[in-house]
Order: C-alpha cells, then sequence, then structure tokens
C-alpha cells in the first residue's frame, strides 16, 4: 500500500501575505503535484508487482470546486487541487491492473496526541470534529473491501 498525504499546510487566507514567500509557495506547491506524482512513479512497479496493491490518496475538502472554508494559502488549495486530479487519472488508468486507488478528501480533524495515554480516545460525538481515527477507519473499510471493490473516494461533510 502507498500512501500519499502530499502538501504541507500553509495558512494565509491572502495571496499576497507577507509571511507566505515564493519559497513557501513553492514548496507546498511541489509537494502537493511534483511529491505525489514522483511518489506514485516510483513506488508503481512495486505495486505492481504486488498482489493487491492500493494507493491512498489524503487529499482534502481544499480541493473540491467552490470549497473557501479553510483559513489555507491559495497555495494549499492548488497543490490539494492538482493531487486531486492525478488521484482520478492514476484511479482510472490503474484499475484494469487491480490497483485500487483511494482518496480521501477530510475537513481539517482533530488528532489526538498518539504518545499520550489519551490519545486515542477524541470525541466522536455528531457535535464533535472528524477525528484522524475516523479517517483512518473509512480507509481501513475501503481497502478491507474484495478486489471486485473499487472505493473511488470518501468525502466527508464538514460541521
Amino acid at each position: 500500500m502507498l500512501i500519499n498525504d502530499g502538501a504541507r499546510y500553509l495558512e494565509g487566507t491572502d495571496l499576497w501575505d507577507a509571511d507566505a514567500d515564493a519559497d513557501a509557495i513553492t514548496d507546498t506547491i511541489a509537494a502537493g503535484a511534483t511529491g505525489t506524482l514522483l511518489t506514485g512513479k516510483h513506488n508503481l512497479p512495486l505495486l505492481r508487482a504486488s498482489v493487491g496493491a492500493d494507493v491512498v490518496n489524503v487529499v482534502s475538502s481544499a480541493a473540491k470546486a467552490r470549497n473557501h472554508r479553510s483559513q489555507a494559502h491559495p497555495a494549499f488549495y492548488a497543490a490539494k487541487a492538482a493531487q486531486a486530479g492525478f488521484a482520478d487519472v492514476l484511479s482510472h488508468r490503474l484499475r484494469p491492473e487491480g490497483i485500487r486507488v483511494i482518496s480521501r478528501y477530510p475537513p481539517g480533524f482533530a488528532d489526538g496526541d498518539p504518545l499520550h495515554s489519551t490519545g486515542d480516545h477524541a470525541s466522536r460525538t455528531q457535535d464533535g470534529s472528524l477525528t484522524a481515527q475516523s479517517v483512518r477507519g473509512c480507509v481501513l473499510f475501503a481497502i478491507g473491501q474484495p478486489r471486485d471493490c473499487f472505493i473511488r473516494s470518501f468525502y466527508f461533510e464538514q460541521m
């Protein structure tokens, strides 16, 4: 299994934000677009040689059209949109080989400290934020399906 997270998060709602210099913008887009593509390319021989290979992409709800809820920098939106486009093409092209490509589109989610004794006990109620444990559970569900079941994407509702 290959897991692609892609772009680093870059905060800033204004493209001209002084805190986001050209290097930070370039690095964010390169991580999401170029990094995801090259990781996929270089791992493709291993995936093709594996029985039951899966590619899991952690995209973002920021990649969805007309999603403006995040306080992320426009470069993060661009990087995640590029990652989503690549995942879509990859899914179409690898399906005949039996390689499943699963993309998750979570909003920001609560992530407990895995080193703390309560790290896996985040609130998981309808009033709480989506948790990392719930996102992980969706992936485990998808990869646990028979090989004729291609679950292409998970979209999570935002609060």
